[in-house]
């Protein structure tokens, strides 16, 4: 995607860096902002372990992804892209970290103010140990790439679909549809 250009896409990685996996959403953005620099008009920020402030990140964007480790029942490093609407269902069914609560209720922020961005994914990441440790386990530091190429395949499909519509039809009010999940397992 040389000179991929996206209208205000905010690139949110969660998580704590200093317990091993539980750091993976930091360490995918990190690799997606260094391996891909063709990328513009992107927005990276360390959420770290969320804050009420990324309020108006959200609020501000067209587009959003966020990386985190995510509880996703399944085997260590195993990469779950949950977009749209199907994202919600995830953040809603089972409160099942800090992170994905405070998510949720920033995204409840933006949906008060008719500001949640319709094209909008969570990248989950699931974690083998959340111990002391500054490096993601082997399992994990091998999911990131694939967080990293589901988040580039995301990025080109919005950028296809969204060439030409209007600025003011992209930001929407939305039910959970649980038919809007995209799936990709690394083993």
């Amino acid at each position: 995607m040389t000179g991929v250009k996206l209208i205000n896409t905010l690139i949110l990685g969660i998580g704590n860096t200093l317990l091993s996996d539980e750091g993976a959403g930091i360490h995918a953005l990190n690799l997606l902002q260094s391996s891909h620099p063709e990328l513009q008009n992107l927005t990276y920020i360390d959420g770290g372990t969320l804050s009420f402030t990324l309020a108006a990140y959200i609020e501000d964007c067209d587009n959003l992804i966020v990386f985190d480790a995510a509880e996703l029942k399944a085997r260590p490093g195993t990469v779950r892209t949950m977009a749209g609407s199907a994202m919600d269902v995830f953040l809603g069914a089972a409160r099942r970290s800090p992170h994905e609560v405070g998510l949720l209720d920033l995204f409840d922020i933006a949906r008060l103010t008719e500001s949640l961005p319709e094209n909008r994914a969570l990248i989950g990441i699931q974690p083998a140990s959340i111990e002391w440790g500054m490096s993601p386990t082997p399992a994990v530091a091998k999911g990131l790439t694939v967080a990293v190429e589901h988040a580039v395949d995301l990025l080109g499909h919005w950028m296809r679909a969204t060439e030409d519509t209007p600025k003011s039809h992209r930001r929407v009010s939305v039910k959970p549809d649980p038919a809007n999940l995209i799936k990709g397992v690394v083993t």
